[in-house]
């Protein structure tokens, strides 16, 4: 059983949104930071956005600051990154990721390809 799965990828033009879900099965992860990372071609994996199990720290790259906002729902057991004004550099796969913390990440989904046409 996958403990994270990834929803919301597709196709869209510059300029777009998409929202991406991260939901979580098997375990709690209301302990755990949570973070969306993306591979993109050419580059290594990148973390995106992530947040402390408790919301208080957050974390977006420079590249997306002011477009993404991560959210998560503890009681749902849920992530999401609402992703507004998308460039063709922001296309990639996205993977939700879980951890104790400290940027450790120890449980990955799957990922969902996410391209953004010019």
């Amino acid at each position: 059983q996958v403990p994270l799965v990834e929803s919301g990828g597709g196709l869209v033009q510059a300029g777009d949104s998409l929202r991406l879900s991260c939901a979580a099965s098997g375990r709690t992860f209301s302990s755990s930071s949570m973070g969306w990372f993306r591979r993109t071609p050419g580059k290594e994996r990148e973390k995106v956005a992530s947040m402390s199990s408790t919301g208080a720290n957050v974390y977006y790259a420079d590249s997306v600051k002011g477009r993404f906002t991560i959210y998560r729902d503890n009681a749902k057991n849920t992530m999401t990154l609402q992703m507004n004004s998308l460039k063709p550099e922001d296309t990639g796969v996205y993977y939700c990721a879980a951890g104790p913390g400290g940027d450790y990440y120890d449980y990955w989904g799957q990922g969902t390809q996410v391209t953004v046409s010019s």
